[in-house]
C-alpha cells in the first residue's frame, strides 16, 4: 500500500509531461502550417517570426496559431541590433548568456523587438536580415 503512494506523485508527473509536451507538438503543428506561406521563418518558444519578401511577420506562439502578429517592412527599418540582456552585442563579440532579441528600430522612433531564446539563431537572423536590407539600399539606388 506504501509502495502505491510513493508511486501515485511520479505518476501526476508523468501525466503533466505527456501533456506538455502535446500541447508543445500543437504549437510545432500550427507554426508549420503558418511558417509554409514564408521564404525564412524560426520557431522557439518566445517567438514564431517569417520573412516573405520585404516583410517580416512575428507573433506569439500558441496552439491555434500564432498571436499578436506584427508585421514590419524591411524599408520602414532604420537600425537592427541584436541584444542580449537588453544591451547591444557588436557583430565580433563572443555571445553572452542571456535572453536574446533583435531590435528594430523604425523611422517613426519605434523599437520592435523579437525574442529569441537561442542566441546564434538570434545572430545568424541578424546577418540575413542586414543582408536583405544591403540588397534592398542596393537596389533602390
Amino acid at each position: 500500500m506504501e509502495r502505491g503512494l510513493l508511486w501515485l506523485p511520479l505518476l501526476g508527473v508523468f501525466i503533466g509531461l505527456a501533456w506538455a509536451g502535446w500541447h508543445e507538438y500543437q504549437k510545432v503543428q500550427a507554426y508549420e502550417t503558418w511558417a509554409a506561406e514564408f521564404d525564412r521563418s524560426k520557431y522557439d518558444i518566445k517567438a514564431m517570426l517569417g520573412q516573405r519578401g520585404t516583410d517580416l511577420t512575428w507573433g506569439r506562439p500558441t496552439r491555434r496559431g500564432p498571436t499578436d502578429l506584427t508585421t514590419l517592412s524591411l524599408q520602414a527599418i532604420t537600425g537592427l541590433q541584436l541584444e542580449i540582456n537588453g544591451q547591444p552585442v557588436a557583430d565580433t563579440a563572443p555571445l553572452p548568456r542571456g535572453a536574446a532579441a533583435l531590435a528594430l528600430a523604425t523611422a517613426s522612433g519605434e523599437t520592435y523587438r523579437v525574442p529569441f531564446t537561442d542566441s546564434d539563431l538570434a545572430r545568424r537572423w541578424e546577418k540575413a536580415l542586414h543582408q536583405s536590407l544591403q540588397a534592398l539600399k542596393s537596389a533602390s539606388a
